[in-house]
């Protein structure tokens, strides 16, 4: 038994250590949205350590967020164990961070895609969501260019015909 133990001790670090330095931001909220885990992801781009935000209001942490239109989309995830998205077509990005790559990159902000899943307790119920944060920057600015060419040679092409 005791070697089970330091097994899950170990597997438990790995996890966490993991958890710490994935490329996607990972968030805990509970029913107050008030945060219980901010991984290095989030500390790194929001320059917020885990220790100043920890039990903090999502939203007193970060007053552009509507409250009232996180917390709707957030109410099915709480009640109904199903997931929700945010997409960065619908709303370019839900933390204002920067864009990391101010010289390669064109765009002011970082681009987002968010996912909310439901963490349910061993007894069945959901007091606690997590949010995933993914970095949608290249993405949407590759997009933003090839629109652009677009609009660029149909504009070319309407010059170039004849009348």
């Amino acid at each position: 038994m005791q070697g089970s133990n330091q097994e899950d001790m170990q597997a438990f670090h790995w996890m966490m250590d993991m958890l710490q330095s994935v490329d996607v931001g990972i968030v805990v909220l509970d029913k107050a949205f008030r945060v219980k885990v901010w991984n290095g992801f989030m500390e790194c781009h929001s320059g917020l350590r885990p220790s100043q935000v920890q039990g903090k209001s999502l939203f007193t942490l970060f007053p552009h967020i509507n409250e009232a239109w996180f917390a709707k989309k957030a109410k099915p995830v709480f009640e109904l164990k199903t997931r929700a998205f945010m997409t960065w077509e619908q709303r370019p990005y839900l933390f204002k961070f920067y864009n990391y790559r101010p010289i390669t990159g064109s765009e002011p902000h970082m681009y987002q895609n968010i996912t909310l899943a439901p963490l349910t307790s061993p007894s069945g119920h959901t007091d606690h969501i997590s949010m995933m944060v993914y970095d949608m920057t290249d993405i949407a600015s590759g997009k933003k260019q090839l629109e652009a060419m677009q609009v660029s040679n149909e504009e070319q092409l309407e010059r170039q015909s004849p009348r």
